[in-house]
């Protein structure tokens, strides 16, 4: 027989406030799934860009200036860091997946990397490539 008290509780481990506070691991996934859908925008912005250069020389000129101003730099820039990002969680679940760093502390760790890690490969690829 059920139990006639009704005890409150979330109703799911993403109610951010009061019942749950977000954790460095949890913050680093949703990122991981932030950056593989903002590469595909950028691969969107890429194949536009290449469909104009197919196109006409008016429409190339457009897309051009888009991607070469100070708001297309912003964007590849940003662009390149979510790739690094997902390259470097990918390489964090494969770790994972060989049994791995599972601890807490590692993982934790493993987050502050990823963030570290692809903040200073953008620099390097943006100013050294």
């Amino acid at each position: 027989m059920a139990d006639a008290r009704k005890v409150q509780r979330p109703l799911s481990p993403f109610m951010i406030g009061p019942y749950y506070r977000p954790q460095l691991t949890s913050i680093s996934s949703i990122t991981i799934r932030i950056t593989g859908i903002a590469t595909i925008g950028t691969v969107f912005l890429l194949v536009c860009w290449l469909l104009a250069a197919a196109s006409s020389a008016e429409a190339f000129a457009i897309m051009d200036g888009l991607l070469t101003s100070i708001l297309g730099d912003v964007l590849l820039t940003l662009a390149t860091w979510a790739i690094w990002y997902h390259v470097l969680g990918r390489l964090r679940h494969l770790v994972w997946d060989m049994g791995y760093l599972l601890d807490i502390p590692a993982s934790e760790t493993m987050a502050k990397g990823m963030f570290i890690g692809a903040t200073l490969l953008t620099l390097i690829t943006v100013f050294v490539v």
